[in-house]
């Protein structure tokens, strides 16, 4: 089985790649949808122990306060990971063992921070999901809540587009159109299974 990475900077359009693999029968490891899951489960008390305060009503992580607190505090920032990359790991090992059992051939693990969390050493084919600087601009600035500042702040911690698309083994190119991305996806999946999508 073979496990192909998915990563690239906010706004390249990774998401939206992720589901045209899932459209064509790749199952998708989508780590910030387990780690919404998380946030609203099994790490809320760790998270609540290790950062008081940030605990919405519900019972729920409240993710902006959180941000707050580990945004540009790198001793804070490396305390939450210790906390949440265990439990995507463990969850990502049974979606891996489940995918196995069920006889696929390929799987994709949709991970923002591969580089920079050491997760490119688990997998054995990269793909990098990349677009215009423009491009990404315009798209991060049109979600709510998005301020020139952030987004400078959300770049500083990921590696650049230019190093992460030299160590992919694909790139995606997503400022053409949802056409000529849907092609790529279909021309990877067709190179590593032999399969048409």
């Amino acid at each position: 089985m073979i496990k192909l990475g998915l990563t690239g900077s906010i706004g390249m359009g990774k998401s939206t790649t992720a589901a045209m693999f899932a459209a064509r029968g790749v199952p998708v490891f989508d780590s910030d949808a387990v780690v919404h899951e998380l946030y609203a489960g099994q790490a809320v008390p760790m998270l609540e122990a290790a950062f008081p305060g940030i605990t919405s009503a519900d019972g729920v992580i409240d993710r902006t306060v959180l941000a707050q607190k580990v945004l540009g505090n790198r001793e804070a920032l490396q305390k939450l990971e210790a906390i949440v990359h265990p439990l995507v790991r463990r969850e990502r090992e049974a979606f891996l063992s489940e995918q196995k059992a069920a006889g696929h051939s390929l799987v994709l693990l949709d991970v923002p921070l591969l580089f920079e969390s050491g997760g490119d050493a688990d997998v054995d084919r990269i793909a990098v999901v990349s677009c215009p600087e423009d491009v990404q601009k315009a798209r991060v600035m049109a979600r709510p809540g998005m301020t020139e500042e952030k987004f400078a702040s959300i770049l500083a911690r990921q590696v650049p587009d230019a190093e992460k698309r030299a160590r992919a083994d694909f790139i995606i190119e997503t400022g053409e159109g949802l056409a000529a991305t849907e092609q790529r996806v279909e021309a990877i999946i067709l190179e590593l299974t032999g399969q048409p999508a």
